[in-house]
């Protein structure tokens, strides 16, 4: 049986596009000074991956199952009522880094936010930075 592909590719959508279409004021504008500073920390202009992800560079990934495939090194993705931040999960293992960065939940490689307001923002710039690094290190 064939490998299912990969649905989340960069795609040639417009980014300023996308963020111009989040309805939510305050999201939008946080979406905004986020893939500023995901910019700033990753080095790479944002893209689009599938269909809600702005995404900055690239890494490639292959599992053992023999599934591979690229995904962002870094993203995030404006998603109903939270932030959802992407390519930070091993960075956020560092615990105390994650305890000095304010309101936020985690998943298996995602940090969720609600608002940068909940969040101290000289510790997401440097969670951003270390999860370039990480990444960058594989």
């Amino acid at each position: 049986m064939p490998a299912a592909k990969n649905k989340t590719i960069e795609t040639k959508a417009s980014v300023s596009g996308f963020l111009a279409g989040i309805e939510d004021p305050v999201q939008k504008k946080d979406s905004k000074a986020l893939a500023k500073l995901m910019q700033e920390a990753s080095g790479e202009k944002p893209r689009i991956w599938g269909s809600a992800i702005v995404g900055f560079g690239s890494v490639h990934y292959k599992y053992e199952s023999g599934r591979e495939g690229d995904t962002p090194m870094l993203g995030f993705s404006p998603r109903k009522g939270t932030l959802v931040i992407y390519g930070a999960g091993k960075a956020a293992e560092d615990k105390a880094l994650m305890a000095k960065l304010g309101e936020h939940d985690r998943g298996k490689g995602c940090v969720y936010i609600k608002r940068l307001g909940d969040v101290h923002a000289p510790t997401l710039k440097k969670l951003l930075k270390q999860a370039v690094k990480l990444s960058k290190a594989k």
